[in-house]
């Protein structure tokens, strides 16, 4: 059982570099592979049977290179250019019989594959490892017949079980492999897709109830509008009101424009006490209506890299959810640090507090703390742009005591140690 032996380790170098090949291709995620690269595997393939190839008699070469020739030529296409390597490297064993035998074997295969390449990928998955284990048996057998014509006193059964067992045994188990691998693959793209059009749909159906709200309201008072003998006094009130749901309705946009792309439009210094006080001085008003008191503890210095005006949209939300957690009042406490490398800002609130899973949850599509009322865009709005100016936040909180934002930030200007 000489030649099995043989036959053996060669297969077994063989799926070593199949399963090499196949883990890069799977960790690409898409089995989208270069015939170039491919080529060049399955030419390294065949070089190896060269290598390992058992000469029972002078001119003769036993090995397994018909596997790495059949997946080329079914599964990559590039069976012709795989069929003229095989006979080049035959070429420098000797030209002789085996030789003839061998370029006009190949010679046959390039057309076949050729022909086939095209008509084997409309095939289903099982019937493609099908085709490829029938065709590979009948190549073993045409080669089986030329041995038997050429040569003698070799042991019938190690050489019928080593040609006519082992190369379809091997193509049905690499073939297997890739089927499965193209399925796992091909999953998983399909559930890609699938996430992606289920976020798409979460996502117009949150921002489209949000939307809907303020600009069904604003129609109505539209419609009041029009009254003739709507009083001064009212029209001003109402197209207040107008006016101020359609910003409301530009706020979702705005929250939804910045999540898709968190990138900065101009990159600029920051004082981060002066915008903080601007952020402040805005939200006073609502803090007033809530009988929440502002307590501020800023540093003189603080200057980070941004841009201001997505700097102050990612406060807003902060400090207007902190606001709101606290509908019977209550402190918040604004305090900035500056450090030799690091500016650390900090919004703690005496609020309703948050949840460990509800903390673990922040930023995440769709996903809110304030339950029907909230689509979650605020809070994926603030992670999408502190990531976007390098910085981080961490959360801290705990159920009836109120939650603790700590937003650090690259100092622009760090102080020499």
């Amino acid at each position: 059982m000489e030649i099995t032996s043989h036959f053996f380790l060669n297969l077994s170098l063989l799926t070593i570099i199949l399963f090499i090949s196949l883990v890069w291709i799977e960790k690409n995620v898409k089995f989208n592979y270069s015939k170039t690269a491919a080529f060049f595997c399955l030419s390294v393939m065949i070089w190896i049977c060269f290598l390992f190839s058992y000469e029972p008699e002078p001119g003769i070469l036993l090995d397994l290179r018909i596997i790495p020739v059949v997946l080329g030529g079914l599964y990559v296409g590039v069976g012709p250019l795989l069929a003229v390597f095989v006979i080049l490297l035959r070429f420098f064993y000797g030209v002789n019989a085996g030789f003839v035998f061998t370029v006009i074997e190949y010679i046959l295969l390039s057309v076949i594959f050729w022909y086939l390449y095209p008509k084997f990928w409309a095939m289903s998955a099982h019937k493609r490892i099908s085709f490829s284990v029938v065709l590979t048996i009948g190549i073993s057998l045409i080669t089986l017949i030329f041995f038997e014509l050429s040569s003698a006193g070799v042991n019938q059964f190690d050489i019928w079980f080593a040609l006519f067992v082992i190369p379809p045994l091997g193509v049905g188990m690499a073939v297997y492999i890739i089927e499965f691998v193209i399925k796992t693959i091909d999953m998983q793209q399909k559930l890609i897709i699938t996430e992606k059009l289920e976020a798409v749909e979460q996502m117009g159906a949150a921002i489209s109830h949000e939307i809907r709200n303020p600009l069904t309201a604003a129609s109505g008072f539209v419609q009041l509008l029009k009254e003739q003998a709507l009083p001064a006094q009212k029209r001003i009130e109402y197209l207040e009101i107008v006016q101020s749901e359609l910003e409301s309705a530009e706020r979702v946009i705005q929250n939804y424009l910045t999540f898709s792309k968190p990138s900065l439009d101009s990159i600029e210094e920051i004082a981060v006490k002066r915008e903080l006080t601007h952020v402040i001085s805005i939200l006073k008003p609502i803090a007033n209506q809530n009988s929440v008191e502002f307590i501020t503890n800023f540093a003189i210095l603080g200057i980070i890299e941004g841009d201001k005006q997505k700097f102050q949209q990612c406060f807003l939300n902060v400090i207007k959810n902190a606001i709101e957690s606290m509908p019977r009042g209550g402190q918040l406490y604004i305090n900035s640090i500056y450090t030799n490398s690091q500016i650390i800002i900090e919004i703690k609130d005496t609020g309703s507090g948050m949840t460990d899973d509800q903390i673990k949850r922040l930023g995440e599509p769709y996903y809110s703390t304030k339950g029907a009322k909230g689509t979650g865009l605020g809070m994926m709005v603030v992670f999408s742009i502190a990531r976007a100016m390098k910085g981080t936040i961490k959360v801290k909180s705990k159920v009836g005591e109120g939650t603790t934002f700590t937003f650090i930030f690259p100092n622009v200007y760090p102080s020499s140690s």
